[in-house]
């Protein structure tokens, strides 16, 4: 079954984003998936996920994204779709 896309953007408060960051960490370091929920959807990123850190400077802003991206397995997506809220 196909996903339909998605492209939100939500703004959390710092000890929000610590915490998120703190466990995003930890799984890292120890190499296992990661599960994160945002705004109301809960998503898990693989350990298999690119991470790159992305810069943009405009005439009036800056702008740093912290980016995880991954394909998706067919298999995969249909384990994890009971798991999505």
């Amino acid at each position: 079954m196909a996903r339909a896309p998605r492209d939100i953007e939500r703004i959390y408060s710092t000890p929000e984003v610590v915490a998120k960051l703190r466990r995003l960490a930890d799984a890292l370091e120890q190499d296992t998936s990661f599960r994160i929920q945002v705004a109301g959807v809960r998503i898990r990123v693989p350990v298999r996920a690119q991470f790159s850190i992305e810069h943009e400077l405009g005439d009036d802003e800056e702008e740093i994204e912290f980016q995880l991206k991954w394909t998706v397995d067919a298999e995969e997506e249909d384990s994890e779709e009971g798991e999505l809220v």
